[in-house]
């Protein structure tokens, strides 16, 4: 009996130690995961509001509001790969605190300096600063985890992410109705100082073995995507998925303030897309774990321009409803949240079919032996998509949604009639890069049968 008693108690002990392993993380580990949630939270805060800022503060118009915003978005998208490499050479722990140097410089400066001659440099000082925190925070859970804890690693590292942009938004809200658009900075400043000086004291630079990464091969691997016809195509057609997703951040505070006015709250819809992607994406990523990548991908990518859809139908609503929607005498809520949380809801769901199978796809359409030098930038569609995105916004704001100041009391009451126009130009958007994408698979598919 002692016998078996023993192999018991050692196979409870070899499993207790097995997850004793999984969660047994390197101090470095935790503190790059918590700087990660004061960045995002300030990030996320100051994005949610930046084309109101430029517009209302610092007064550009809405389409010179709106390329500033896409450029600074679509550079954070665009560095990451060259930042990592220089972070690389000069060691992760210098690099942090030069980002999160840069940040708290950047920030600050928005808040105090609301002016067209400093804000384009501050936004560039956030820009370079942000692209080293996407690489370097990655690349510390990287070098931190083993095989055997890496996805729990990333999946803790994920939902940082996730909490902190919950967080910053929810923060914007309230700042801006009390203290106005530029405390928002101050508080995005305040958190990226918190987390210099976090990492000033406790950050270590974790072990840098393996290879490190070169400029030079870093600008290589960009040229070559961006000659590969098929990857490039693919690119630009997922690019389509995430012009949608970035009217979050382009078109939707201005739309919703303009329309319902300046109690709505942008901020807190746009939480909606984080919380449907933190209860979903796990469900369905199990869901669709024994279909293609393509498959799941192309669902996603269906479900965008119904998303768009929805945000278009306030004035349906609203006709049946009229000018305020009942739930059940609980509360009340205008035509326009409703819909945009239902589009936003749509959104959540198909980023949990296509993101997680994403990478999957790009890495098989990369050439055999270089999907370590293609993954780099297998976020380029972001960059674009956040380039055109906010482009297209502006101007389509301009035409179907003027900023009130600027009307006269006879001009505001028809100027919003047609606003719900904007987003038949994205359904139209996603519905040509979902039936883009079904194309594609078909061309490729061919092109591989035939070799």
């Amino acid at each position: 009996m002692e016998a078996p008693l023993r192999e018991k108690e050692a196979l409870i002990k070899g499993a207790q130690a097995g997850r004793k392993k999984i969660w047994n993380f390197p101090f470095s580990f935790w503190i790059s995961n918590l700087v990660e949630l004061f960045e995002r939270s300030a990030y996320y805060a100051v994005f949610i509001a930046i084309t109101l800022y430029l517009t209302r503060v610092v007064g550009y118009s809405d389409i010179w509001a709106a390329w500033i915003g896409g450029i600074f978005s679509a550079g954070l998208y665009l560095l990451p790969p060259f930042s990592g490499a220089f972070a690389d050479k000069i060691g992760f722990r210098k690099a942090v605190i030069l980002a999160f140097s840069l940040l708290s410089i950047g920030y600050f400066t928005l808040g105090a300096l609301p002016y067209k001659a400093t804000v384009l440099p501050a936004i560039v000082i956030l820009m370079v600063g942000g692209s080293f925190i996407k690489s370097i925070i990655t690349g510390t859970v990287a070098k931190t985890t083993n095989q055997e804890n890496r996805a729990r690693a990333f999946s803790i590292f994920y939902g940082m992410v996730n909490i902190g942009s919950f967080l910053g938004k929810t923060f914007a809200y309230p700042l801006r109705l009390r203290w106005g658009l530029e405390s928002i900075n101050f508080y995005a400043a305040a958190m990226t100082i918190l987390a210099l000086v976090v990492v000033f004291i406790f950050y270590k630079n974790v072990d840098e073995a393996g290879e490190a990464k070169k400029l030079k091969d870093t600008w290589k691997s960009f040229i070559s995507i961006l000659t590969n016809l098929r990857l490039l195509t693919l690119i630009l057609i997922i690019t389509g998925f995430w012009i949608i997703q970035s009217q979050l951040y382009a078109t939707m505070p201005k739309y919703v303030l303009r329309t319902v006015g300046e109690s709505a709250s942008p901020e807190w819809i746009a939480n909606v897309n984080p919380f449907v992607v933190m209860i979903s994406v796990v469900f369905i990523t199990s869901l669709m774990s024994k279909v293609k990548a393509i498959t799941s991908m192309t669902v996603g990518m269906f479900l965008m321009p119904i998303s768009a859809l929805c945000m278009a139908s306030s004035p349906l609503l609203a006709s049946l409803t009229g000018g305020q929607v009942d739930f059940l005498g609980l509360f009340q809520a205008h035509p326009v949240t409703v819909m945009m949380i239902i589009g936003i809801i749509f959104q959540g769901l198909a980023e949990c079919f296509i993101s997680p199978r994403y990478l999957e796809f790009f890495s098989l359409q990369a050439p055999k032996g270089e999907e370590g030098l293609y993954m780099g930038f297998s976020h380029l569609h972001s960059f674009f998509a956040y380039l055109l995105g906010f482009g297209i916004s502006g101007y389509l704001l301009t035409a179907y949604v003027p900023e009130r100041a600027g009307l006269s009391p006879v001009e505001l009451k028809t100027a919003y009639i047609h606003a719900h126009y904007v987003w038949y130009y994205f359904a139209a958007i996603g519905f040509t890069a979902a039936i883009a994408l079904i194309i594609y698979n078909k061309v490729t598919s061919r092109m591989d049968k035939k070799h």
